[in-house]
């Protein structure tokens, strides 16, 4: 096993499934990242992690404000965190409209890590 230095970004991760949000949180986590987790969209608003977030994963179907009305309110604050959305039900007019919106990546749960890892490099680049 490699040993990596922690990377000092947070990631926030938003899934109302809690099984899907740990597994995500593990992920990041193994990925060398700080990683903070939160079961809706309306909590991560609300959190002091929200100034902090560096990059942000995010379900897309979740009840009250689903992941595209949370990139929406994130931009109407002026908020411009690189987002990564993830789903369990590909839609491909979702998908157009996340990445149209400027999503880093759009993944299919289960997460595989190799891709988030790209997904994240990538986020944390732009």
């Amino acid at each position: 096993m490699i040993n990596r230095l922690p990377d000092p970004r947070i990631i926030s991760v938003i899934d109302d499934s809690e099984a899907a949000r740990n597994g995500t949180v593990r992920l990041v986590r193994a990925l060398g990242f700080a990683a903070h987790a939160f079961a809706s969209a309306n909590a991560f608003l609300q959190s002091e992690q929200l100034p902090k977030t560096s990059c942000l994963i995010s379900d897309i179907q979740m009840p009250q404000m689903n992941g595209i009305q949370l990139y929406d309110a994130l931009r109407a604050r002026g908020c411009h965190i690189p987002i990564i959305f993830v789903t369990a039900f590909y839609d491909e007019d979702i998908h157009s409209q996340a990445l149209g919106r400027g999503a880093i990546c759009v993944l299919n749960k289960p997460i595989d890590g190799e891709t988030l890892s790209r997904c994240l490099s990538h986020a944390l680049r732009a």
